[in-house]
């Protein structure tokens, strides 16, 4: 079972796909597309909302395609799947009401909701990009399947 939205663990696995190749090419849309398993169209658009986010940079042309912007091990999972949280924290609205929920207005809840998702996410902060790829780097020579 997993609560990362769909859009976000296809951004993961291309992170982690491009922290294979950080430092040696560009890799293309098709490229990732193909290697995940994604929606050429669908992966497109969340490769460059992470390009609008900083956490990648593209170029067009032949050599073109994306790469990450900074080095795998400055890149937590967390700046990654940020990008396609939704704008609202989910400590911020009640989980008992449809109603705003914060310190000043909390529900019975509230307490310890902030603190699940508190504990949640921190191992999202704490582990980079660089972390999920291991030693493993890219190479032509190997060919990963979905299960990246």
């Amino acid at each position: 079972m997993t609560m990362m939205p769909r859009t976000a663990e296809y951004a993961v696995r291309a992170a982690v796909l491009l922290a294979r190749h950080y430092g040696e090419r560009r890799v293309s849309a098709d490229e990732i597309a193909t290697v995940l398993g994604a929606p050429r169209n669908y992966l497109s658009k969340t490769l460059n909302a992470l390009v609008r986010s900083g956490v990648l940079t593209s170029m067009r042309g032949p050599t073109g395609g994306f790469s990450l912007a900074k080095t795998p091990e400055l890149i937590s999972v967390a700046d990654v799947i940020d990008v396609f949280a939704d704008a609202e924290p989910a400590a911020a609205r009640c989980v008992l009401e449809d109603r705003p929920c914060d310190s000043l207005f909390p529900c019975a809840a509230h307490r310890r909701w902030v603190t699940i998702t508190r504990i949640a996410r921190e191992p999202l902060v704490a582990t980079t990009i660089g972390e999920l790829c291991g030693n493993h780097r890219w190479t032509n020579a190997h060919i990963i399947g979905p299960s990246l």
